[in-house]
């Protein structure tokens, strides 16, 4: 039963209203931070101070965000989405199964754990072409990509959790004669819960990550659109095969035509040429 708010004591209630503003004032200041970087933005880029071809501008962005609305966005999205939740939830899956066997046999564990460590170090995203073959080029590829990328960081978090919880209470349940998979169900998992959250909070980026890394290579769907998007949005001067530098002509960036500019504008629908000679 909670407490009446009557019997609440005076410097309780003081208390809890302290929390109470120190977490509105956390969000403000997050939410501060961001409405100022992006107002700064826009400024800086509308007074040509940064190259909004560089760095594009909020307007552009949202702009171009809105003119997706024509161009399937909810499919890119739902795609993407699709392909992170199964990685994301295969892969704190697995790795939370195979750091409870590794708890459960020490043996196990002292002979993975210089793999583990190799693995983890490994660049997983340059492995992808290596994934592609082994897999095959489609959606399970881009599963695999965000499950190596997530599995290997949710064994040794998990893993290092299970071995670090409280060692007493650990040899007090073998005191009374408990087996490891009681001591694993009634003390170690209760005990990392927190490890559990956190890992759930890094795998799910992770997943992202790998996902966005695995649709790049074979994807033709999801949101690596939006870096074909970038590329459509940009203003275009028409060139020959050979590119000049802006000194000849006085224009203000040099670029010539490429089959990916141009597979670009035709997935995003979007072409667009922008004659801007000085």
């Amino acid at each position: 039963m909670y407490m009446d708010e009557k019997k609440i004591s005076t410097d309780r209630k003081k208390y809890l209203r302290k929390l109470k503003l120190e977490k509105t004032a956390v969000l403000l200041t997050q939410i501060g931070i961001i409405v100022a970087f992006i107002i700064i933005w826009e400024v800086l880029a509308n007074a040509k101070i940064i190259d909004s071809f560089i760095t594009s501008q909020p307007s552009r962005i949202l702009d171009t965000f809105m003119n997706l609305s024509s161009n399937n966005l909810m499919n890119h999205l739902g795609v993407t989405f699709y392909e992170t939740v199964i990685g994301f939830l295969l892969g704190t899956l697995l790795g939370i199964c195979i750091a409870v066997i590794l708890w459960l046999s020490n043996f196990l564990c002292k002979v993975s754990e210089p793999f583990l460590v190799i693995l983890n170090s490994l660049p997983k995203v340059a492995l992808g072409p290596i994934i592609i073959i082994w897999v095959g080029a489609g959606t399970q590829s881009i599963i695999v990509m965000a499950i190596a990328i997530s599995l290997i960081v949710t064994i040794l978090e998990n893993l290092n959790g299970f071995i670090h919880t409280d060692s007493d209470k650990i040899k007090m349940a073998k005191a009374f004669k408990a087996s490891k998979l009681q001591i694993l169900t009634k003390i170690v998992i209760p005990a990392n819960i927190p490890t559990f959250v956190n890992s759930l909070k890094i795998n799910i980026g992770l997943s992202l990550v790998g996902v966005i890394s695995g649709e790049f290579l074979v994807s033709k769907a999801g949101l690596r659109i939006f870096d074909c998007i970038w590329w459509s949005g940009l203003p275009t001067r028409p060139c020959y095969d050979k590119c000049y530098s802006s000194w000849n002509y006085g224009c203000s960036y040099v670029w010539s035509y490429t089959d990916f500019r141009e597979s670009c504008f035709k997935n995003t629908q979007n072409f667009q040429i922008i004659s801007d000679f000085s």
